[in-house]
């Protein structure tokens, strides 16, 4: 498998507590203490993060720092399609859930009249939008931006004009996936 290329995603906008963005760091230690050469074998790029907006007031109740997290995916779709176009396999490391909707945006992207067939192992599904959002925080939201849902029939917040605006672009920008299918066992 040398045709794959790790993107390293270092971004934690999404997530609701500090420290994702650690985690490659963490993973390259670990790879280190077991002499592992991993890190060395595979070509590596990096996703600029904008972590330090989260220094900044957040604006966006009802999807925390959505402008910055706009740009991080588009960024993480980019690399994602220009690697696929490569023909190598990107393997995106990242700590922060919302990171997984540029993921998916940029393999559709690659791949626009194919069906694409996604498997979210978690917790939760990660299908909420601003309208749904218990928190506000972007890492419950990188299925429903996917999937193009705003789950308006379950809505209990009012998101402001610029809110829907940003959120708009992210499910412009990241494709359709068509389906959302919870019983896997029929697949």
């Amino acid at each position: 498998m040398k045709n794959i290329k790790l993107i390293e995603v270092r971004s934690e906008l999404g997530a609701g507590t500090r420290g994702a963005s650690m985690g490659i760091d963490a993973l390259k230690v670990a790879c280190l203490n077991k002499q592992s050469d991993y890190f060395k074998r595979f070509n590596s790029t990096e996703v600029a993060n904008l972590n330090y907006v989260l220094f900044d007031r957040n604006l966006f109740p009802y999807a925390k720092y959505i402008d910055s997290v706009l740009t991080v995916q588009k960024s993480i779709a980019s690399m994602v399609h220009q690697t696929m176009e490569q023909g190598m396999f990107p393997l995106v490391l990242a700590g922060d859930h919302s990171n997984a909707a540029g993921t998916i945006a940029g393999i559709k992207a690659a791949n626009p009249d194919k069906t694409l067939g996604v498997v979210w192992i978690d917790a939760h599904a990660d299908c909420h939008s601003p309208y749904t959002t218990p928190s506000g925080n972007m890492h419950g939201m990188p299925l429903g931006i996917a999937l193009n849902e705003d789950n308006l029939c379950c809505q209990v917040n009012n998101p402001e004009p610029e809110t829907l605006f940003f959120w708009n672009a992210l499910k412009k920008s990241a494709g359709r996936v068509l389906n959302l299918s919870r019983n896997t066992w029929s697949m």
